[in-house]
């Protein structure tokens, strides 16, 4: 056929054309929306670095799931923060702390949602690190109990999922074996898998009360220079038991999430990090950019890179925006 035939723009001529024929759709069902739960009552404050994402307290964190959960919302991802840290790690796993609370809570006023919990130390932990540290070494292997002890809490409480976000080697197996011992087999675990050493988390360390006390995290979180060896990490957490896994962040490794979902039969999450909220919040807010747009942009692309849900900040825009119309 000529060339002087082919038109590729005919199909982008208006709107519901564009729809009719669009490739990738983002729904707001694949959408996971971080919580951050704290000690206290009534405590609703703003997380300067990540304009409008709050601290809840138990309490209050129920109207914000009522939010949510309105929005069409189905999935959330809760982080909690303890009152006192110590060497271990210990409230990481006390059935009276923040996420075991809220979670109990969240799960007897909304049954249906499915609540996910971030399984790791170093919110609790006086170093910051996520494992039990010797000198200035995070040690392996005696993490791992306490790992699993924090997942059979969490799921005792309610949760419906538990995400190991620590990237101890092993973690995933000492925790569905802990599940599996005590009677829930069929509770699944999101690995986060492919989780890089990130500039983009410096929004979320503030908000978590998580920086280290002393070096980074480079030693168990992965270099950003390496691919296959994602792949290593997402086989090493199905062979363990992982029913779902995580590439994060997600805009700066599309590349991973593109290898990941090619390579895997299991579904794979996307974490869209706080940083990469920030940046959109921050340039949004000086008029360069349209937020929506952009949102728009980023989390298709995610979408189209192969990911079947993401985590991100921006789910309840996302909704919003949808319930408007103004979704393109």
């Amino acid at each position: 056929m000529s060339t002087e035939w082919v038109r590729n723009r005919r199909l982008r001529q208006t709107p519901s054309m564009r729809r009719l024929v669009r490739e990738v759709r983002l729904s707001r069902e694949q959408l996971i929306y971080p919580l951050f739960v704290v000690p206290g009552a009534k405590v609703r404050d703003p997380i300067p670095s990540m304009p409008g994402i709050d601290h809840f307290s138990c309490d209050t964190v129920l109207e914000e799931v009522r939010e949510i959960v309105d929005l069409g919302l189905q999935a959330v991802l809760v982080f909690g923060e303890p009152e006192v840290k110590d060497a271990e790690g210990s409230a990481a796993w006390s059935a009276d702390a923040p996420v075991q609370r809220a979670v109990s809570a969240i799960k007897e006023h909304f049954p249906d949602l499915v609540v996910i919990t971030d399984v790791c130390l170093c919110a609790y932990t006086l170093s910051g690190h996520c494992g039990v540290v010797e000198g200035e070494r995070i040690l392996n292997d005696p993490t791992l109990p306490l790992l699993a002890q924090t997942a059979l809490s969490h799921v005792r409480a309610g949760a419906d999922i538990v995400a190991p976000s620590d990237m101890m080697d092993g973690h995933v197996a000492a925790i569905r074996a802990a599940l599996d011992d005590a009677g829930f087999s069929q509770t699944p675990i999101l690995g986060y898998s492919a989780k890089y050493a990130s500039a983009f988390y410096g929004p979320f360390r503030e908000a978590e009360d998580s920086t280290p006390a002393f070096g980074d995290r480079r030693s168990y979180q992965m270099d950003p220079g390496n691919l296959r060896e994602a792949l290593r990490e997402v086989q090493a957490d199905i062979d363990e038991g992982a029913d779902m896994v995580m590439v994060k962040p997600a805009l700066a490794y599309l590349d991973v999430v593109r290898a990941v979902s090619e390579k895997t039969t299991v579904p794979v999450v996307a974490y869209n990090v706080s940083g990469e909220y920030a940046m959109i919040k921050a340039a949004a807010a000086q008029g360069w950019i349209d937020e929506r747009q952009s949102v728009c942009e980023v989390l298709t692309a995610v979408i189209r890179a192969g990911a079947q849900a993401i985590i991100s900040y921006h789910a309840k825009d996302v909704a919003r925006w949808m319930d408007a119309g103004q979704w393109e």
